[in-house]
Parts: structure tokens; C-alpha cells; sequence
């Protein structure tokens, strides 16, 4: 085994373990470490992060399903949009430079950071005097009120996250997580494996348009997707037995860390 191969194995155990204890988001993190540790560009990261996303929120949206905890209609609307701006996201990362791109993602990553680590400490709190959900199921019916508030949310999360899936060769969950979280009722277990299933498929319209403008990293992909998903697998039940305030706020953290070596390798651009 070649130090490439070793090194995106290793990279995608992290990755893995990242995942599997935050849940659908937690793939943010491996265009950071494909950038620092294997030299790329944001832009050949990004095809390796998706494939990876593709395989692991497939496999995470398969679970869900046979459990019956994803709402398929809020995950397939949400999708639709993140098809169709995925594209767009991808054209401007191949037009603008590696230095601003960096810039970007590391400002995102910062903004993720706080805002994830704001909402464990709101988990902390237990504040029950939120409004109600835009997006709520009735409890007699289990079924989704469609209300125009609720389907201008999922739509503009689904633009959103397309365009950033695109963008940055993310999968999206770090957009849809704490969106439904702020606009439905779902459970936590619902809002990831529903999650999970809106990016599998944004992942895939991210993949093909990269995959028409460059060629993939093969040599770091296959490695860094088999020990990513075989983590995740791994480790899946361990996430229930660990307080979500504790798991956000470790996840928070990391985003920040992964900010600061992002914008250190922007500068040396």
C-alpha cells in the first residue's frame, strides 16, 4: 500500500468517525482534510468528498427508509432543488480561484461553528417556548401539513444546499440538518435519515457535473469512500448513546479547527 493510499484511508476512518457520531453534516470536514493532508485543490478535492457523501448518505438513507423515519415528500422536494442548482454551484468553482474558494469554505466552516455550537447550548436550555414549526406533522394522522411557509423552507434549503454541494463538494447536510431542525417537528432520528436521503441525491446530480469538467482522483477515492462508509457502519449505534450537546459541540470545534488550516492554505495560495 502506496503512502497515498494509506494516507486517504486514513483520511476517510476520520471522516467516518466524524460521521457516524454527528450524524448528516459531518462530511463538511473532508474537503479540509483532503486539502491539507494530500496537497489538492478545493476543486479535486471535491469529486473524492462527494463520492465518499454519495455511498455513505445512500447507505444512511436505505437504513431510514426500511425503518420508516424518512419523510420522503420533504426529502424529494428538497432534493429537486439541490438537482438543479448542484450544477451552477460546480461551474463556479471551476471559475473562481483556489485562494477565494478556500476563503470561502473556511468562512462557512466558521459559520457552521458557531451556529451548531449555539444550538447545543439552546439543547442544553431545553427551550420549550419556541414557536411553532413551519413544517409540523399531525400527531392523529402522522402526515405533513403543507403549508406555504413550510414548502418556501424546504425549497430554499434545497437550493441552498445544491449550490453549496456544487460549490464546495459538500453533501449539504450541514444546510438541511439545522433547517428542518428549525422549521419541522420531526424527531432527531427523522431529520438525519431524511437528510440523509435528500443528499444522496444532490450528491449524485454534484458528481456528475464534476465528473464532465475533471477527472477523479480514483487513487484516493476508492480508499478514502470504503473506510468512510465502513466507519460509519461501524460505529452508527454509537451516536445514540452520546448526548447531542456534547457531539455538536465537539463537531462545532472541529469546524473551527478546519476553518483555521483552510484559510492558512488560502493565504499560501
Amino acid at each position: 500500500m502506496d503512502d497515498i493510499t494509506l494516507i486517504s484511508t486514513g483520511l476517510g476512518l476520520v471522516v467516518g468517525l466524524v460521521l457516524a457520531l454527528t450524524g448528516a453534516g459531518g462530511t463538511i470536514l473532508a474537503i479540509p482534510l483532503l486539502v491539507f493532508s494530500l496537497g489538492l485543490s478545493v476543486q479535486e478535492a471535491a469529486p473524492v468528498a462527494l463520492l465518499a457523501i454519495l455511498v455513505a448518505s445512500s447507505i444512511g438513507a436505505l437504513q431510514g427508509l426500511r425503518k420508516g423515519i424518512v419523510r420522503y415528500k420533504a426529502a424529494m422536494l428538497i432534493a429537486l432543488l439541490g438537482v438543479l442548482c448542484a450544477p451552477v454551484g460546480v461551474l463556479l468553482a471551476h471559475w473562481l480561484p483556489s485562494a477565494m474558494l478556500n476563503g470561502i469554505f473556511a468562512g462557512i466552516l466558521i459559520a457552521v461553528a458557531f451556529r451548531t455550537w449555539k444550538h447545543a447550548h439552546l439543547i442544553d436550555e431545553s427551550n420549550s417556548n419556541a414557536p411553532p414549526p413551519a413544517c409540523a406533522i399531525n400527531p392523529a394522522t402522522s402526515t405533513l401539513f403543507w403549508t406555504a411557509p413550510c414548502t418556501r423552507s424546504l425549497i430554499a434549503t434545497g437550493g441552498l444546499a445544491g449550490l453549496l454541494s456544487g460549490l464546495l463538494g459538500v453533501g449539504g447536510g450541514f444546510v438541511v440538518v439545522p433547517s428542518l431542525q428549525r422549521v419541522t417537528n420531526f424527531t432527531q432520528a427523522t431529520i438525519v435519515a431524511t437528510t440523509l436521503a435528500a443528499v444522496a441525491l444532490i450528491s449524485i446530480s454534484s458528481l456528475a457535473a464534476y465528473s464532465a469538467k475533471s477527472n477523479i482522483e480514483w487513487q484516493i477515492a476508492i480508499p478514502f469512500t470504503i473506510s468512510t462508509t465502513l466507519v460509519m457502519l461501524a460505529l452508527n449505534s454509537v451516536r445514540d448513546k452520546i448526548p447531542v450537546a456534547f457531539s455538536q459541540k465537539g463537531f462545532a470545534l472541529l469546524c473551527f479547527i478546519a476553518a483555521i488550516s483552510l484559510a492558512v492554505n488560502a493565504v499560501q495560495v
